[in-house]
């Protein structure tokens, strides 16, 4: 079991909940763990590090009847119980064998890479106990239909702004409706600016890792983008576990 302890409202369909469990929740960065309500079971992406005594998670509202579990979870509060499973899973997990890593992440997508970059930050031994890690560099491209569905960029911008290591590029791909008539950034889908990006920054094949998490449209057009480059393609369908 776990009970919620604290949750953040970021927009009506969006919102993040932190959860303190029973008993400690081991976990690699870029896992997810399986929560419940209600007999109902769904598995969310972990956005807090390993190191940090509370699990972090960030919910999309999925209504009845597709949704099962979220309208369920978009009413409960501090203080409301959860069940969840003692063990984390996935594979979606950094490959330390390489030193460039491209982070594709849509919507709630972004979750796995916030859990990565807090554990790379806060902890000099991690990956793989090289304490000298200076030539891992981080390219995080977060995509959304609207500024203020942004779950992390105040995080994500200020890890960039006092780490040379990371760059972090928030993009939206509805700049011409009203709500985002204040948006001075980077417009487009993640999938059509990536290709470009990628070019810009002069990375090489043999020394990179593409990441994407999210939408599975966003997922299947960049590995047919980057189908028979040379390029490694991990991938994680999160769309999927919301619910």
């Amino acid at each position: 079991m776990a009970e919620i302890i604290k949750r953040v409202d970021i927009t009506p369909e969006l919102w993040k909940i932190w959860i303190k469990p029973d008993n400690k929740l081991p976990f690699v960065p870029g896992q997810y763990c399986t929560i419940g309500a209600e007999m109902i079971e769904r598995p969310y992406s972990i956005a807090s590090s390993p190191d940090e005594t509370a699990i972090e998670l960030f919910v999309d509202l999925l209504p009845f009847p597709e949704g099962k579990l979220t309208p369920i979870l978009y009413e409960l509060g501090v203080g409301d119980k959860l069940t969840l499973r003692p063990r984390a899973k996935g594979r979606f997990v950094l490959q330390p064998q390489f030193k460039q890593h491209v982070f594709l992440g849509t919507g709630t997508g972004i979750v796995p890479y916030v859990s990565i970059l807090r554990k790379f930050l806060n902890d000099y031994q991690w990956p793989n106990g090289q304490i000298d890690r200076s030539d891992y560099k981080f390219h995080v491209l977060n995509g959304v239909s609207y500024q203020d569905e942004f779950g992390y960029i105040e995080e994500l911008n200020r890890m960039a702004s006092e780490n040379n290591f990371i760059k972090f590029t928030p993009s939206i791909s509805r700049p011409n409706e009203q709500r985002n008539n204040s948006w001075t950034g980077t417009t487009g889908r993640i999938n059509e600016i990536v290709e470009n990006y990628i070019n810009d920054q002069n990375l090489e094949a043999s020394d990179t890792c593409i990441y994407g998490c999210g939408h599975p449209k966003m997922i299947e057009d960049v590995r047919e983008r980057f189908q028979n480059s040379g390029y490694k393609f991990v991938e994680e369908r999160f769309w999927k576990e919301t619910g």
